[in-house]
């Protein structure tokens, strides 16, 4: 079974190499599909250096759409079975993903959510961000009326069929929230699975802030009450 990894790039200069690097070393049938969303750091010339002759599907845009956007753009090239989506920094690690297939492969889910917060290891980082992301979570499930613990995760697996039947329009940050809502409108089996978690500093590179967290509140709202 072939495994479609899809990777969102935007200035990731410092970690793009190394998890390009972690993704092609994993031990399963896969294509890797990175969409550069119009970085401006020098990650692009990395993109063409470490991609060369390894097989990768490198898609670059024009201008910034954002994370939502990248993935449409990349399931437009999907050939595999299953998409993961891996965020190109190192908070989530690809040794992982036999724990986001296992449920998938074994036909009891159609999508599966890395949660951070089932008891896996992570880096001890801002209260806050745990606070908001439990919020963010809470609301969600309240009007999707799911049990989720981690909606905001971006370590996401899902059968190809499946993803690709989704009318997905966020092209930000607003895809966790909006691919949640609209799994769960349409009665697809959701699991959830612990993953690690390496949560990085904003002198790392971080770059969800507040204001994101008041989008997701809009994208929340949006789409699960009006579609």
């Amino acid at each position: 079974m072939l495994i479609s990894i899809i990777m969102p790039v935007y200035n990731e200069k410092r970690y793009i190499e190394e998890i390009v690097n972690r993704v092609l070393k994993t031990d399963i049938e896969k294509e890797l599909i990175v969409v550069d969303d119009f970085s401006t750091d020098g990650t692009r010339d990395i993109l063409s250096r470490v991609g060369a002759n390894r097989g990768i599907k490198i898609i670059y845009h024009e201008r910034n759409k954002g994370k939502g956007m990248a993935i449409r753009t990349a399931l437009k090239v999907v050939s595999g079975d299953v998409v993961i989506i891996q965020d190109a920094d190192l908070e989530y690690d690809p040794r992982e993903y036999p724990r986001l297939l296992e449920p998938i492969l074994d036909g009891r889910a159609d999508a599966v959510f890395g949660s951070r917060f089932l008891g896996g290891p992570h880096r001890v980082l801002f209260f806050w961000h745990y606070m908001g992301n439990k919020f963010l979570t809470l609301l969600s499930n309240i009007l999707s009326n799911l049990n989720l613990t981690d909606m905001e995760t971006g370590f996401k697996a899902f059968r190809a069929d499946v993803l690709k039947s989704l009318t997905l329009k966020s092209d930000r940050f607003g895809f966790e929230p909006e691919v949640t809502a609209r799994l769960a409108k349409k009665r697809y089996r959701i699991y959830e699975t612990p993953i690690s978690y390496s949560g990085r500093s904003y002198a790392e590179g971080k770059k969800i802030s507040w204001r994101d967290g008041v989008a997701a509140i809009f994208h929340i709202v949006r789409f699960n009450m009006f579609g």
